[in-house]
C-alpha cells in the first residue's frame, strides 16, 4: 500500500516572474511601488533617475521597466529609448501625473509598450506590463482624452509649483502671476 501524496499544483516561484526596474524620482512612490512587486514576487531593481536606471539595466537588463515620465534631468521618454536600446525586449510602462495625447504618442514611438496615468497601482501596472493582445503601436487619439483646460492649468501650476521646491513665491513669478492668485488658484479643488 502506498502513500503517495497528492500532487499540488504548480506554483510559479519568484524566478519564473520577470525582472523589474521601477524609475521615479518620488522616493515614497517608487518604494511603494517596489514592495508592491516585490510581494507579488517579482525581482524588483529600483532608481530615481535617468543615470542610476542605466547603470542598472547595463549590469542586468531588466524584462519589464515602469518609468516615470518626469524626472529631474534626463526625462523618462529618454530613459525608454534607451533601455529599448540596450535591450528591445524590454516591456516598459511609462507612469506619468501630466498626462497628455502628444507624450503618450512620443512614448510609444520610442518603444513604451503602454502609457498610465498616476496614481497607477501595481496590478494595474502588472496587467499593462503582461498584455500581450494590444499593439504596442501609437495610440489612438481618440481613446485617450485630453484634460478640460482647467485641467491642465492645475496640472501645470503643481507642477511648477513642484519645480520651485514648494515655493509660492518662487512658482508665482515662474507662472508671471500674483502670488494671491496663485494661492487663489490652488484652493480650488482639483479640477475632474
Amino acid at each position: 500500500m502506498s502513500t503517495a501524496e497528492p500532487e499540488s499544483p504548480a506554483v510559479s516561484s519568484p524566478a519564473d516572474r520577470p525582472s523589474i526596474l521601477v524609475v521615479d524620482d518620488d522616493a515614497v512612490l517608487r518604494e511603494r511601488m517596489a514592495r508592491a512587486f516585490r510581494d507579488r514576487g517579482h525581482e524588483v531593481r529600483t532608481a530615481g533617475n535617468y543615470d542610476a536606471a542605466m547603470v542598472a539595466a547595463r549590469e542586468d537588463s531588466p524584462e519589464w521597466a515602469v518609468v516615470d515620465l518626469r524626472m529631474p534631468g534626463r526625462s523618462g521618454l529618454e530613459l525608454v529609448r534607451d533601455l529599448k536600446a540596450l535591450d528591445p525586449a524590454t516591456r516598459v510602462v511609462v507612469l506619468t501625473g501630466y498626462g497628455a495625447i502628444s507624450t503618450a504618442v512620443d512614448a510609444v514611438k520610442l518603444g513604451a509598450t503602454h502609457y498610465l496615468p498616476k496614481p497607477a497601482d501595481a496590478d494595474e501596472v502588472l496587467a499593462a506590463l503582461a498584455r500581450e493582445d494590444e499593439p504596442t503601436g501609437v495610440p489612438d487619439a481618440g481613446s485617450l482624452q485630453a484634460p478640460s483646460l482647467a485641467r491642465a492649468e492645475w496640472e501645470h501650476i503643481n507642477r511648477v509649483l513642484s519645480d520651485s521646491g514648494g515655493s509660492l513665491s518662487e512658482a508665482a513669478r515662474r507662472l508671471g502671476i500674483h502670488r494671491r492668485s496663485l494661492q487663489r488658484k490652488l484652493g480650488k479643488f482639483r479640477p475632474p
